[in-house]
C-alpha cells in the first residue's frame, strides 16, 4: 500500500462541467408516467429527471423538485399522466460539457433555473445542479440571485448590490480571471436592473407598446467592474413618439432612483433613460446616430463612444437587434466618422513616461496614481469599437471585438492576444482595487498608485501599456493620419 497521501480534486469556478457531472443522469421518456418518475427521483435521491428522445437520446425537457410542488401537488394532477404534461420544456437550457463552471453559473443567475443539463456529443452525459455551484462558491451566488428576485424595495436592491460586491471578492480571492467576473458582475447587475423595472412598474406602468431597456457604455460590453455608474436607455416603437415618451419618464425616473440606491450611482452626464434625450422611438434613435455620423462633431464622437455600446437587459430584444443591424450598415463604408473616431481615440495615450515608469496624475485628490479605466482599459475599448465598426462586426464586448475584427482585418494573432492579455490584466487590477476598497469600506474608484504593486505587476503594467501602445500604433496606421488630415 502506497504511503503517498491521496488529494482530492476540487473544481474551481474555471474547471468543465465534466468535472461535475460524473454520476449518471436519471431519465425518462415522454410516455413514462408521472407516478414512475418521482419514483425514481425519490430513489435515486436526486431532485431532476431528465425527459429524453427514446432513441436519440437527446433531452427534450426536465422536471424537478419544484415542479412537483407547482405544477402537480398544488393542483391536484393526476399522478398516472405521461410525465411530458407537466415537464418544462420549451427554451430548455443545456450546456456542452466542455463549458465551465463559471458558465453554469452566469446561466442559472440570468434565468433563474436550478438545473443544467450536460451534453457530449448531442447526447445527455450529466446533470448539473445549483447545489453543486453553488457549494463550490460558499454558497454566494444562489444568496444573491435570491436577494435579487425577491427584493421589494430600494433597501432590498442595495441589500443585493453589497452582496454582488461581497461575491467578486470572493471570486478573485479563489483566483478567477477578470474576464468571467466582469461578465458575472453584468449578468447580476442585469437582474437588478430587471427587477427595479418590475418594482418601478407597480407604480408607474409603462405604456403599452414594444420597447426595451438598453445598457450602454461598459454594462452594454458587460465589462462593469464595481466602480460603476448608471449609463442607460429606452427604445420603443410608435408612430407618434412624443406621448409615448411622456409616458416613459415618469416610469424610467423611477428605474434610475431604485438603481441607485442599489449602488449604481446615477450619471453626471445624465445618459439615463429617465432623461428624455435617451428615452427614444426606434426611429428617432437611427437619426440621432445618423446625425453623429455624418456630422460627427467632437460631442457626437464622445456620445458615439459610450452609446455604440449597447444591448437589451430588458423587454422586445429584436428591437434593439434592428437596431444595431441598421448602426453596422451606416457605418459600413463611412471612412470619414471612422477615420475621426481614430484620431479621436489616439489623443488619449497610454500614460508611459520617458524617465519614470509612467506618468501619474499631477494633481487633486488621486496624485500620483494612474487612471486604470481612462488611461488604461479605455485604450482597449476605443480601438477595439473602431475596428469592430469598420469590419463589420456585430460584436460589444472588447475581446470579442478584438478578435472577431483582427480575423477579419488579418492581423496577426500573436498580436490580438496580447493586447487581449493586456486587457485581461487591467481589468484585473481594476476589480482587485474595487475590492480593497470595498474591503476598507472607501469610496470606489479607478487610481491606483503603481508604488503600492510588487515588482512583478508593476513589471506587467508596464508591458500592458506596451500592448496599448502597440494597439494604437497599427490604428494609427490604419486610420491615424486620413483622420489627421480630415481633423
Amino acid at each position: 500500500m502506497s504511503d503517498t497521501p491521496q488529494t482530492t480534486y476540487r473544481p474551481n469556478l474555471h474547471s468543465p462541467l465534466a468535472a461535475l457531472a460524473r454520476r449518471k443522469p436519471i431519465t425518462a421518456t415522454p410516455e413514462t408516467s408521472l407516478r414512475e418518475a418521482v419514483q425514481a427521483m425519490s430513489e435515486h435521491r436526486v431532485g431532476s429527471i431528465i425527459v429524453v428522445e427514446p432513441e436519440s437520446g437527446r433531452p427534450i425537457g426536465i422536471f424537478t423538485l419544484r415542479d412537483l410542488l407547482h405544477r402537480v401537488a398544488a393542483k391536484s394532477c393526476d399522478l398516472d399522466q405521461m410525465v411530458m404534461a407537466v415537464m418544462s420544456g420549451s427554451g430548455l437550457l443545456m450546456l456542452n460539457w466542455r463549458s465551465t463552471i463559471y458558465q453554469a453559473g452566469l446561466v442559472m443567475a440570468r434565468h433563474g433555473v436550478r438545473h443544467i443539463p450536460v451534453l457530449e456529443r448531442g447526447r445527455l452525459a450529466g446533470v448539473v445542479s445549483e447545489g453543486q455551484l453553488y457549494a463550490i462558491q460558499h454558497g454566494g451566488l444562489r444568496k444573491v440571485a435570491s436577494r435579487i428576485r425577491h427584493a421589494d424595495s430600494g433597501d432590498d436592491l442595495r441589500s443585493a448590490g453589497a452582496l454582488v460586491r461581497e461575491l467578486v471578492a470572493g471570486m478573485m480571492e479563489l483566483g478567477s480571471d477578470a474576464e468571467p467576473i466582469t461578465r458575472l458582475v453584468s449578468s447580476l447587475n442585469d437582474s437588478i436592473a430587471v427587477r427595479a423595472i418590475e418594482l418601478a412598474a407597480r407604480d408607474f406602468a409603462p405604456p403599452d407598446v414594444p420597447w426595451a431597456w438598453i445598457a450602454l457604455g461598459s454594462e452594454g460590453r458587460e465589462e462593469q467592474t464595481l466602480a460603476t455608474d448608471q449609463d442607460n436607455g429606452i427604445v420603443f416603437e410608435a408612430a407618434e413618439p412624443g406621448p409615448v415618451r411622456d409616458a416613459f419618464v415618469p416610469f424610467a425616473q423611477r428605474v434610475n432612483v431604485l438603481l441607485d440606491a442599489a449602488g449604481f450611482a446615477l450619471c453626471k452626464g445624465e445618459i439615463m433613460a429617465g432623461n428624455p434625450r435617451w428615452c427614444l422611438s426606434s426611429q428617432e434613435w437611427r437619426d440621432r446616430f445618423a446625425t453623429w455620423i455624418d456630422v460627427p462633431e467632437p460631442q457626437a464622437l464622445l456620445h458615439a463612444a459610450i452609446f455604440f455600446d449597447f444591448r437589451a437587459v430588458h423587454g422586445d430584444a429584436t428591437l434593439v437587434a434592428r437596431l444595431r443591424g441598421w448602426l453596422a450598415e451606416h457605418v459600413a463604408g463611412n471612412d470619414r466618422f471612422l477615420l475621426l473616431m481614430a484620431h479621436n481615440a489616439l489623443q488619449n495615450q497610454p500614460p508611459l513616461g520617458l524617465i519614470r515608469d509612467f506618468v501619474l496624475t499631477g494633481t487633486g485628490e488621486h496624485k500620483g496614481k494612474l487612471d486604470l479605466k481612462v488611461n488604461g482599459v479605455q485604450l482597449f475599448v476605443e480601438a477595439a469599437r473602431i475596428y469592430a465598426l469598420a469590419n463589420g462586426v456585430d460584436v460589444c464586448n472588447t475581446i470579442g471585438r478584438l478578435r472577431a475584427s483582427g480575423e477579419r482585418a488579418r492581423i496577426p494573432a500573436v498580436e490580438i492576444e496580447a493586447w487581449v492579455d493586456a486587457f485581461r490584466f487591467l481589468q484585473t487590477l481594476r476589480l482587485r482595487l474595487n475590492v480593497e476598497q470595498v474591503h476598507g469600506s472607501a469610496a470606489l474608484h479607478n487610481f491606483l498608485a503603481p508604488t503600492t504593486l510588487n515588482e512583478l505587476d508593476r513589471t506587467v503594467l508596464r508591458e500592458s501599456m506596451r500592448q496599448a501602445r502597440r494597439l494604437q500604433a497599427r490604428l494609427t496606421r490604419d486610420y491615424g493620419g486620413g483622420a489627421r488630415s480630415l481633423a
